[in-house]
């Protein structure tokens, strides 16, 4: 008969050794560990065609280094060969009992929940869905009681099909993107030592993190020892500049937001159980019934303050790249250099910089909702709406929160999601969720045409595109994606007052791509815009004589049905599949935006309060920029979806853009 190596794992109290006592009977003997001081006690028997010979560990809180039975337990679990490890688990108390068990998923431990004292729970009006639990952790879950035995036979069954098929519990962990990507970058380090990988990247890029000097020394024999212990040092420092904490307390907390979004998840709990201050707050934030209100409403009030606060700097922004334009054609005189310099380099560029302040107001009002905690609920409440009305379930919600601030990194957090379909469906969704990168567009058309109701007309665009998302999704999942998607941990961390150093670091970072991104690719476009513009020699500048005037006019009848189809505008919305930005930039190259009584003349000239509506719609529902698509191929490594993805948001830009002019017409709007 084949043997099974099994340990058995869990909290002080949990009766594990219950469950020990139980299945081995009197065949039974302790001893100590090898080498320790600890009794270690070890028993055998016999269940279908398999010899056990199961260990149980000590009882143990985690598997840090804090003490010699952590230190045996996580040694069993790493060198000792063990086939399966069952986790004994308290289910009257799960929150305290998943911690250990987030260490062993670290740890990659080959997994079996046993579910005990469940009398205990049910006495306290739980109701656990093992179901749900089981998908969520990523290994099965079984009810036991350890003083009857019951649920015995189907945990030993359970622990010889896993034994036969091992996992990588490690897979399912889920601890945000801040600290999600810089044990990435922890992990692509390891990995390049095998001699580190007989453990998962995750558990040793963890440990460092936690100072664990066990796995120190053995990291300090690595070949890649120095650059692994000086990426720990930028990351411990880096995290403790935005959480005010250190490194160990972050991974602690990221584990219990962890936990905490488990168990919303599978087990409902009377309400009338002692709350926590966390607790009375979600039952109104997460409420299903006012959290969709509760969360538009916070982004109404997002808008409306970044539009009061950020106009007055816009402005001064913009006179002041007037002022240095002015300049130039003083100091060069017209001609060609001071045309280039002054209308197509200041010109251009300034004109997308000129919204830096809405830019940076968004990003820090984002982080601050990100680190006090709403914005995981602001996920929670997205996820019941999609959910309800589409039928997908799971970490979509996260990358197209993601997606408001940048697609390309809320397509890279796509990874998280083991179920390809899924994946894919959310990768078509993320370029419907409106990015910081049009938020020029928008604040350059509202300024001229919705002056007294900014903030309405704002809001009114990102809830065009989540409407659009949840119809084209609801369409993709019953044709190109069939089926319910899994459920998932959402993470609910609890509330606190997000640090001033860690919001503004959180803002910073992210300003910083935007003007890295000013620097690059808008600053190429509108260098092109103007060499086109300005060619074939001889012609007037930015007229439609131009080559840019005539790529314009030859595709602008596509445009003329949504109400923009000026050449100007045509060539405005093929230069912003390079980058959004680079639609401002376009108009500010071709043309004053701003005439001497305070009108966007070129604007006016061009649209109407209708027209420019649909195009504000068209730029945020048409093709994806340039680093998406990139993004997007190298992700699916195919680039069959990106042309696939191209293709939806053009199909629906142009219907949406085409329904609000013709229907506004219709009902007498101009």
């Amino acid at each position: 008969m084949a043997e099974l190596i099994v340990g058995l794992a869990g909290n002080p109290n949990v009766g594990k050794t219950t469950v020990f006592n139980k299945l081995t009977g009197m065949h039974q003997h302790v001893g100590n560990w090898p080498g320790k001081t600890v009794e270690r006690a070890e028993g055998y028997f016999s269940h279908g065609n398999y010899d056990y010979h199961i260990v149980d560990l000590p009882g143990n809180y985690g598997l840090s280094a804090h003490s010699i039975e952590e230190i045996v337990s996580r040694d069993f679990i790493v060198d000792d060969s063990s086939d399966v490890i069952i986790n004994v688990v308290d289910a009257a108390n799960l929150e305290r009992n998943l911690y250990l068990t987030l260490q062993m998923m670290e740890l990659g431990a080959n997994l079996v929940m046993a579910l005990n004292m469940n009398d205990f729970a049910r006495k306290k009006d739980y109701i656990i869905n093992i179901d749900v639990m089981s998908e969520l952790l990523g290994f099965p879950v079984i009810e036991i009681n350890a003083k009857t035995k019951e649920g015995f036979e189907e945990l030993l069954k359970t622990v010889e099909k896993q034994s036969a098929n091992p996992i990588d519990s490690s897979k399912k962990l889920a601890y945000g993107n801040e600290l999600k990507e810089h044990l990435g970058d922890i992990q692509n380090i390891i990995e390049q030592d095998k001699d580190l990988l007989d453990v998962p990247s995750i558990w040793t890029a963890v440990k460092l993190l936690e100072k664990d000097s066990i796995v120190i020394k053995k990291v300090q024999k690595s070949k890649k020892s120095s650059e692994i212990l000086i990426e720990i040092d930028k990351v411990s420092s880096h995290l403790h500049d935005i959480y005010g904490e250190g490194a160990d307390e972050v991974v602690a907390n990221a584990r219990y937001a962890f936990i905490d979004g488990l168990v919303a998840e599978a087990v409902e709990k009377p309400a009338v159980e002692k709350e926590t201050t966390s607790d009375k707050i979600d039952k109104i934030v997460t409420n299903r019934i006012l959290a969709p209100f509760i969360f538009f409403g916070i982004m109404f009030l997002l808008f409306s303050l970044t539009f009061t606060i950020a106009t007055p700097f816009c402005d001064l922004i913009s006179g002041f790249f007037d002022l240095l334009a002015t300049y130039v054609i003083n100091m060069f005189g017209e001609g060609y250099l001071s045309s280039f310099i002054a209308g197509g380099v200041i010109g251009g560029v300034g004109g997308v910089i000129s919204f830096l302040p809405q830019i940076m107001l968004m990003f820090l009002f984002l982080s601050i909702l990100e680190d006090s905690g709403y914005l995981a609920r602001a996920a929670f409440t997205l996820d019941i709406i999609m959910h309800k009305f589409v039928g997908l379930h799971g970490k979509a919600i996260i990358p197209m929160i993601l997606g408001f601030g940048c697609s390309v990194p809320a397509v890279m957090a796509t990874r998280t999601m083991e179920n390809e379909s899924d994946r894919l469906l959310a990768m078509m969704l993320i370029p419907f969720m409106s990015c910081t990168s049009r938020i020029p567009i928008y604040t350059l058309f509202i300024s001229a045409f919705f002056t007294e109701n900014q903030a309405i007309i704002m809001f009114s665009i990102y809830l065009v595109g989540i409407a659009l998302a949840l119809i084209v999704a609801a369409i993709l999942k019953r044709t190109l994606f069939k089926g319910m998607s899994a459920p998932f941990v959402m993470e609910l961390p609890s509330y606190k007052i997000p640090s001033l150093r860690g919001v503004l670091l959180h803002t910073w970072e992210k300003v910083k791509g935007f003007l890295r991104k000013a620097g690059t690719v808008i600053l190429l476009g509108v260098i092109i815009i103007w060499i086109l513009s300005n060619l074939p020699l001889g012609v007037v500048s930015a007229s439609q004589e131009s080559y840019l005037g005539m790529i314009g006019t030859a595709i602008s009848p596509i445009f003329a049905p949504l109400g923009f189809g000026t050449w100007q505008a045509a060539v405005a919305i093929l230069a912003g599949i390079i980058a959004k930005e680079v639609i401002v930039g376009t108009f500010a190259s071709l043309g004053s935006l701003e005439g001497d009584d305070g009108t966007n003349t070129l604007l006016h000239d061009s649209f109407t309060p209708l027209s420019s509506y649909s195009f504000m719609v068209f730029s945020l529902l048409y093709i994806p920029c340039f680093a998406t698509l990139a993004t997007i191929k190298q992700e699916t490594n195919s680039l069959k979806w990106p042309l696939i993805i191209c293709a939806i948001s053009l199909v629906t830009a142009y219907v949406v853009s085409f329904l609000i002019y013709n229907v506004g017409l219709f009902v007498g709007f101009v």
